[in-house]
């Protein structure tokens, strides 16, 4: 799926880290997708206006202090395996029953930061997932509410459930397709960078940017389980290739000069999450 010239620019402006970008690059790197340069200077009115991105100086933007605060836990996400722990049977829970429903936008920054955390809903209003991320529920606590959760939320840990509940937690999850999207995804992007050297820089610097995108997506969102939920092995030899293609595509964009990437940089939007 391509990209729009909303989440182009917010990609590029996720993998500038602190610099500016330039109108003159947005447009330059919309043109790999054909989007057009109107477009482009609409959503920067949009994005600016939503409070996401601010002007710096004369044509050049930046993230606001509000974005960077979601982005920087998004950028997590290559030491995504060193955030789990040994389970031992508990299970993080989150009761958001005493919040609002009619905020829209609210309720969908609340939804995306249970997601993004490896909640599961097994009751209304009552999120749950295996207690095996490092710091427990206080750093789980403040992650969620980075990502969106009203603070008002109850997060606790919780053991014991009965039997029929316990064995509704373990199908909140499809374990058969994570675990087949671990293979599939890693032998797709291990088949591209074979390749990668034969293709032409606007070629490979699109591509990569669309296959990077997905993976990295999904390395986000992804749940983090622990075994018997996940094949945990399949998970981490995948986050180990989409780390080494990153430093593909990071590679690509700056060859094909359509931004000047921070050397730790990712591809431009691949980490994009909404």
């Amino acid at each position: 799926m391509l990209p729009s010239a909303r989440t182009l620019i917010l990609g590029l402006l996720l993998a500038s880290g602190e610099e500016a970008v330039s109108v003159r690059d947005f447009v330059a790197a919309a043109a790999l997708f054909d989007i057009r340069e109107n477009n482009v200077r609409v959503a920067l009115v949009r994005l600016s206006g939503e409070g996401l991105i601010e002007a710096e100086g004369r044509g050049s933007y930046r993230l606001t202090a509000r974005a960077h605060d979601f982005a920087d836990e998004v950028a997590t996400w290559r030491d995504a395996e060193s955030q789990v722990r040994p389970w031992h049977g508990s299970y993080l829970v989150v009761h958001s029953g005493n919040l609002g429903r009619s905020n829209r936008g609210a309720v969908r920054r609340r939804r995306r930061a249970l997601q993004m955390l490896g909640f599961g809903e097994l009751e209304r209003d009552l999120h749950v997932r295996p207690d095996n991320l490092n710091g427990g529920p206080e750093l789980v606590r403040r992650r969620l509410y980075t990502l969106g959760l009203e603070s008002a939320a109850n997060v606790f840990v919780a053991t014991d459930f009965d039997a029929k509940r316990t064995a509704t937690i373990r199908t909140l999850w499809d374990s058969r397709a994570l675990n087949l999207g671990y293979r599939k995804q890693r032998a797709q992007l291990e088949t591209w960078m074979a390749r990668a050297d034969t293709l032409e820089d606007d070629v490979a610097a699109r591509e990569s940017f669309l296959l990077g995108r997905k993976a990295i997506r999904d390395v986000v969102f992804d749940p983090l389980l622990p075994a018997p939920f996940v094949d945990i092995d399949a998970r981490r030899a995948f986050f180990e290739t989409v780390i080494r293609f990153d430093q593909c595509g990071q590679a690509i964009w700056r060859r094909s000069h359509r931004l000047q990437l921070p050397a730790d940089a990712t591809p431009p939007g691949t980490h994009l999450t909404h």
